[in-house]
């Protein structure tokens, strides 16, 4: 019993702490008017629903400007029993809105362990760390821009000691409604590889990368992004693609579910071409 009061309480709180109006005035507000007057006043359930998520655009129009503004999301599984592992995953996007440039910058990480049958200790299955950086110019329209891409990725278990890469082109929101909006940027760039057996090698590549962001309500957005990286010089091809699904539990707390899948063409022998993730993660916005 005493565990579901706090826990209501707690909701409470996160819903009403960071409010344009605490919600208990809101609520005191209505228990003070008459029924003619509660039928003239907004109606309570789309004062509520202003509390709820602002899309991306209105989060950038918001905050444009400002230094910096994103989110940050961690997940942790832990496993016990017949199989024993556990995975840590941390991953983050920072985003800056200027008046002639959108910049934004992404982080994620993963590092999980399992148990060795054998030796009966824990052993790293998998560790990745991925860093990328874009800075978008803004031409004469606003859904035209020219922008600069470079990311960085090193993975222990997948083929390659690391790959960066660097590009260049046209990017635009090809779509833009009141639920949906469709980006796209093109352009050519170079890329750097170094595999686990410390060989390297360096060519030319073709980047294509589209994002599809759908309101699905007030609290939930749909996301799906898209990237390949094309080796004009016969080395290695790169494809990535996340889908997910966020619900907001409050002004600054979200839930994410999502999943990722990469692809490359040419890995080591001993590896296949692809890798799954599907993760549930608590998302901290800070905006």
């Amino acid at each position: 019993m005493y565990y579901h009061v706090l826990l209501a309480a707690f909701f409470f709180v996160g819903f009403t702490t960071h409010a344009k109006k605490p919600l208990f005035e809101i609520l005191s507000d209505y228990d003070q008017l008459d029924t003619d007057e509660i039928h003239d006043k907004k109606p309570l359930f789309e004062i509520l629903s202003d509390y709820g998520q602002l899309d991306t655009d209105e989060i950038h129009d918001k905050r444009r400007g400002e230094l910096f503004y994103g989110d940050t999301e961690f997940g942790l599984i832990v496993t016990s029993g017949n199989t024993q592992s556990s995975a840590v995953k941390f991953k983050g996007s920072i985003f800056q809105d200027l008046d002639n440039w959108r910049n934004q910058f992404k982080f994620d990480s993963l590092l999980k362990k399992d148990k060795n049958t054998d030796t009966d200790e824990k052993e790293k299955s998998a560790e990745r760390y991925f860093l990328s950086l874009q800075g978008n110019y803004k031409l004469g329209s606003a859904a035209e821009s020219f922008f600069i891409y470079s990311e960085y990725e090193k993975d222990k278990f997948g083929g390659f000691k690391y790959q960066t890469s660097l590009s260049s082109g046209y990017g635009n929101r090809l779509y833009s409604g009141h639920k949906n909006t469709l980006d796209f940027d093109m352009g050519p760039g170079v890329n750097y590889q170094v595999s686990d057996d410390d060989l390297s090698e360096s060519g030319f590549l073709l980047r294509l990368a589209l994002h599809w962001q759908r309101n699905i309500s007030q609290r939930t957005r749909f996301n799906q992004t898209l990237s390949s990286e094309k080796s004009l010089s016969g080395l290695n091809s790169r494809l990535k693609s996340e889908t997910s699904l966020v619900s907001q539990i409050n002004n600054d707390l979200s839930l994410k579910f999502s999943y990722l899948y990469r692809y490359n063409s040419s890995p080591e022998d001993n590896k296949t071409n692809y890798d799954g993730e599907t993760s549930t993660t608590i998302v901290y916005n800070f905006n």
